[in-house]
Order: structure tokens, then sequence, then C-alpha cells
């Protein structure tokens, strides 16, 4: 079978491109016109450019295809034009629902995150069903994924399109070449330049179960249901304990409160936008709004319902480590 995959060439993408690959599918790998395809070399895919904004592309990219995985998505905690974060992730996302729709595909998977999720108080896991409004989203970011995510619901309700919606945790493993936000933090703890940090939550998942979890999606989900692919509950301290342990360092024992670092955040952000910086700091004001909250969550549904079985959240910072340091980050 012939399917497309969006965003091919970034962390989760190519992960999920591998994967289709080993279970036999013929894959098209959409990459925008400048995006780096260091994650594509040597694989055997179709590549074709396109841009989520361009519909006449999309229709094109989709063509023939049985099948897409929409994994692409402006990610960001901060960036300094959240239009064309919203353009990508929200019009983007309905753009490439039509052309794949247009195209005949039967199944669609549709790459949320668990940022459009609600969290429950006492670090308790959330799950598919918590609660949560628009309201409560921090960040253009969490905003743009959280109206995508209402856009296919709609479309699902009102046009009836085949769509799978999948919620990823916190991925972390090899590939991550930008790196992501959390790329980023284990490589700064792996060199030792944390020595404080918040107190705070994340759910860590290895990027290649969350690719498993994509096919599983595509095969064995209900349309217009959608699935958190998770891992393990780890508070920072201990993901950075982890990260010590790994490389043999003495893990940070400063937790500063949230309160002392904002001014900072705040700080670097302005500096960033004078300085006309594209790149995304370190510490950012919403990235400290949202770890004042523990982002635990449950994968119970994607384990029941269609087979999802993660890894120990060890591995995925062991093989995440390991990339980075063969990589030369």
């Amino acid at each position: 079978m012939k399917v497309l995959v969006t965003g091919a060439s970034g962390f989760v993408g190519s992960a999920v491109v591998r994967r289709l690959l080993s279970d036999g599918f013929e894959v098209r790998a959409m990459v925008r016109k400048r995006s780096p395809r260091a994650n594509l070399d040597g694989l055997d895919v179709d590549v074709v450019e396109a841009d989520l904004t361009d519909r006449r592309s999309l229709d094109k990219a989709a063509k023939g295809c049985r099948g897409v995985f929409h994994v692409a998505a402006d990610y960001r905690i901060w960036t300094p034009d959240p239009d064309a974060m919203f353009a990508a992730n929200v019009e983007g996302t309905k753009n490439i629902m039509w052309a794949a729709v247009n195209a005949g595909a039967e199944r669609i998977v549709h790459t949320s995150s668990v940022a459009t999720l609600g969290t429950l108080p006492n670090g308790m896991p959330a799950d598919e069903e918590t609660l949560v409004e628009f309201v409560d989203m921090i960040g253009p970011y969490k905003k743009s994924k959280y109206l995508a995510e209402d856009a296919v619901r709609r479309l699902i309700a009102e046009e009836g399109m085949p769509v799978v919606t999948v919620n990823p945790s916190t991925p972390i493993g090899p590939r991550d070449i930008r790196p992501t936000p959390t790329g980023r933090l284990i490589v700064e703890a792996a060199a030792g330049h944390m020595p404080a940090f918040v107190d705070t939550g994340l759910n860590i998942v290895h990027v290649d179960d969350v690719a498993a979890g994509h096919l599983l999606a595509f095969e064995r989900g209900a349309f217009g249901e959608r699935y958190i692919l998770g891992g393990e509950d780890m508070t920072l301290g201990q993901i950075l304990s982890e990260i010590a342990a790994i490389v043999g360092r003495r893990p940070p024992r400063l937790r500063l409160p949230h309160g002392l670092v904002m001014p900072i955040a705040y700080a670097v952000e302005a500096w960033a936008r004078l300085s006309g910086r594209e790149d995304e700091p370190f510490v950012t004001v919403d990235g400290l709004r949202m770890s004042r909250k523990m982002m635990y969550f449950s994968s119970a549904k994607a384990m029941d319902s269609i087979g999802y079985k993660p890894r120990p959240a060890r591995q995925a910072l062991r093989d995440a480590v390991a990339w980075f340091r063969d990589n030369g980050y």
C-alpha cells in the first residue's frame, strides 16, 4: 500500500517512515523545500516537496496514496511569528485532510499532541477524556494544536472523514536533529550545563514507540477516536538524575522556584526579539507557565484498544543520549 507521510524528514515523521518501510509499505515522504533531509538518507522513499499552506502542492503529494499520516507541525514553545505557526498547524491540517480525502485515501492518521489535553492536580495522569477548554491552552503551539484537533473533529462529524487521531506525549530518542525542546534539555543536561531545575513532570516516550503507535492507530484505530501515545511519567528531577547516571555525572540538586526564573525568561525573550533571532531560547515564558503543572498522561486506552506497548523511559533516555553523543551534540 502506498501512503503519504507529511513532515517525513522530522523527528517523529522519520521514525514513522522507518516503521512503515519495515512493515512493507510504499512510502511517499513529504518535505518542505528547505527542510533538512538527513533523516531520510538511505531510505527507499519517494520524496515530494510540498507545503501545508499550498493546497495545490498537497493535492499532488497525496495523489495515488491510500493512506495519509499527517505528522508535520511547527513545534516550538516560542516563536517570533505566531501567525505562521497557526497557518501551518491549523489551516495546514485542514488543507491536508481535504487533499487526502480528495485523493481517495481510505484512512488518515492525524498526529496531534498531549498539549491539547487537560491535566489533573496532584500528579494524577490525565487521559483522552480529561476536560479542557481553549482558554486553558498556554502559548501559540498549544493553542494551534488544540484548534487543529478541533477542526479535525468537525471534519469527521460533518464530512465523515476517515481520521484517527494520536496524541504523543514527549518523544525522545534517535534522529532528533533540530533538536526538539526536550532534546535540547537532554543535550544540556548530559553536557553538565543544568546545575538547577524547576519542579515539573513529563511523560517520556521513545520516538520509535510513538511511530509504532501510529501504525497501530492506522490499522486498528476507530475513526473519530484519539489515542494517547505515551510512556512513563517522571519528574524533571528524575529525568535529570537518570541522564546524569547515563553520562557519569552528578545530578543537579538545586530546585528553583518558578517565580525566580520567570524574570529571566522575560529578559531572554525580549533579547531574542530585539536581536531578530528565530531559534527558540532555552528558557521561555510559556515553557515556564506550562511547567507549573505535572504533565502526566495515561496510555491505557491505546494499550487496551490497539495493542500499544511502550518501553521503559530509561531506555528512551539512554537511546537519546547515545544518539546525541554519537552525532556530536
